[in-house]
């Protein structure tokens, strides 16, 4: 076992004491929004008033450090977490925040750094200390990703690149690849063969025409190089020259030694293909000077150089057009040897933990296995192919949308999840317990607009005392984002619904609507509660992850890693483990 890591036991301790909170304090998070007041919701749960609630969600956010909760002091208070041992309602909300503080990932000590990462992974690696290979001409992310997905791609693709060469291998597999971000980017700043494998062939297909807009954007970088490492001439002298057109106006740029070309329409292609602007909106023409300038300056200034132009074929020897001429076929000889050792494949496939890689992958070897942001059951299934799959050495998952996962033993997912394959519960530890969250809990850190749910609420009222129903096998759906007003609103669902809304006029409409408008804030205190418990919902689900991989035992380490800042990618957490 590699330093810094925690046993199975004490994974096994978080997980009892995060269930032990959750037990309590659940059945908030799986209280249904629009059930609020058809279900009287606040009156059932809560014994404070909203305000109370709102005023100490301030105060506990500005508080610092991490409060501890103190068992004995709620013994002598008759509560459990703040709430009530005989009514089961909340009493003491500062009790809960700073229980929930407790609870969560932060709170319970169990995650490292991405720093601690990198340095146990290098320290243990086969080159003991040594960084890792990459190409030095760092690719500007920010050139083609928003802040968000940049941060995301260069934090994650150097964690998987100092996995690929703890491990020694040169593949990896990208599931869930989506647009091929990190999958572009460990390929052409790391120099690893990437496979990305996506379930929509549009995201495929996009990917990989990003892909290759994404290589004659880091062209240069490479050029650069290799003209760094293999020539003393200057970059003015070897990095780019510009042929002539034949009017004499600059035509074609050649970057470093002359293999390959990129042509004024293809910077623009590349520009606008990388930044996902709208072409017939940001088009410029052909004879604008300012669309080469903009594609040059994306580029870093000691790369891009202004130089002579290239002597003409006619004005050289027959010996020096000889010269040229296989200087050239040798070149393109090293660019497609160089093309074939680093290469992103994006493939189209729907994968399970029953996947046969080798049948999707002719040239796979051993790999490590990542997922940025898979979306409900991928990210498990991430995990049974990875301990599973022994070409697999390592794994990188980050999830996201919880509300999708599965649930094995929740009582309303019928007969849809069929046993073991289920992505909640992971590990045997919880799956022994027969635990589950609930949808709704599971859903309790998305945020929507709070009038949104407001009007939701209150046309739930509506249907059950006009219309004698709670539930409609249709969706009310967008109707909100296309109303004026409340009135518009319900007019808009009942149709929807295909209900009779002549039962209704306008005035007796906008009545719910103001009989329920003074009662907003309790749902708006309730909501708060609810995002309260988001992170120790987020954090079993994570420790089950983490657990299941501690339980196989041809594993050498495993870990909970924070890899990205929470403020700009709120789901930051990634499950890493290594085999032997």
């Amino acid at each position: 076992m590699l330093s810094a890591e925690y046993s199975l036991t004490e994974i096994q301790r978080r997980i009892d004491e995060v269930q032990r909170f959750l037990s309590v304090t659940l059945s908030i998070a799986n209280a249904h929004t629009v059930e609020f007041y058809t279900h009287d919701a606040w009156n059932r749960f809560m014994a404070v008033p909203p305000q109370q609630v709102l005023s100490t969600v301030g105060s506990c956010s500005d508080q610092q450090g991490e409060p501890e909760h103190k068992a004995n002091e709620s013994e002598q208070t008759g509560t459990t977490f703040g709430f009530c041992n005989d009514t089961n309602r909340l009493v003491d909300t500062r009790e809960l925040f700073q229980a929930a503080k407790a609870h969560s990932l932060p709170g319970l000590g169990v995650c490292m750094s991405r720093d601690e990462l990198l340095q146990v992974l290098r320290e243990n690696g086969p080159e003991s200390g040594a960084p890792v290979a990459a190409i030095d001409a760092e690719l500007v992310t920010d050139e083609f990703m928003n802040s968000k997905k940049s941060h995301e791609v260069k934090s994650m693709s150097e964690v998987v690149a100092c996995l690929a060469q703890r491990c020694r291998v040169k593949q990896v597999i990208d599931v869930g690849s989506g647009k091929g971000y990190l999958s572009s980017f460990l390929s052409l700043q790391y120099g690893l063969r990437v496979y990305g494998i996506d379930s929509s062939s549009t995201n495929t297909h996009g990917a990989q025409e990003r892909n290759r807009k994404m290589k004659k954007f880091s062209r240069a970088y490479q050029k650069h190089n290799k003209a760094q490492g293999e020539s003393t001439l200057s970059p003015q002298e070897e990095l780019v020259d510009v042929k002539p057109g034949l009017d004499g106006d600059d035509g074609d740029v050649v970057y470093g030694d002359g293999v390959g070309t990129v042509s004024q329409e293809e910077q623009e292609e590349v520009l606008i293909g990388l930044s996902d602007v709208n072409p017939a909106v940001e088009r410029h023409s052909e004879s604008n000077p300012d669309t080469e300038e903009l594609f040059l300056s994306a580029l870093s200034v000691d790369v891009i150089q202004p130089a002579s132009p290239r002597v003409p074929s006619s004005q050289l020897s027959a010996e020096e057009r000889e010269r040229r001429k296989r200087e050239n076929l040798e070149r393109k000889a090293q660019n497609r040897s160089a093309g074939a050792s680093v290469m992103f494949s994006p493939l189209t496939s729907y994968v399970t933990a029953e996947t046969e890689l080798r049948e999707l992958i002719n040239e796979l070897e051993d790999a490590v296995m990542v997922g940025l942001h898979t979306c409900g059951d991928l990210a498990p299934s991430t995990l049974r192919m990875f301990a599973a799959k022994p070409e697999l050495a390592a794994v990188c998952s980050v999830g996201c949308c919880y509300h999708l996962l599965s649930e094995e033993f929740e009582p309303a997912a019928g007969q849809e999840c069929s046993r073991g394959v289920c992505g909640f519960p992971l590990s045997r530890y919880l799956r022994d317990r027969s635990w589950f969250c609930g949808r709704n809990a599971r859903m309790s850190a998305c945020l929507i607009q709070m009038e949104s749910l407001f009007y939701r609420a209150v046309l739930h009222v509506i249907l059950r005392d006009h219309y004698g129903c709670f539930k409609s096998e249709k969706r009310v759906g967008n109707v909100y984002s296309k109303a004026n007003s409340f009135v518009d609103y319900v007019r808009r669902a009942l149709r929807r619904l295909e209900l009779d809304e002549s039962k209704l006029s306008d005035d007796d409409v906008q009545d719910y609507h103001d009989t329920y408008r003074p009662r907003m804030g309790e749902m708006h205190a309730f909501n708060m509660l609810k995002v309260t418990l988001a992170p120790c919902i987020e954090g079993l689900i994570l420790l089950d992850r983490l657990c299941y991989l501690k339980e196989q035992e041809e594993l050498s380490f495993s870990a909970l890693v924070q890899l990205f800042d929470p403020l700009l990618s709120p789901r930051c957490y990634a499950v890493v483990g290594l085999k032997s």
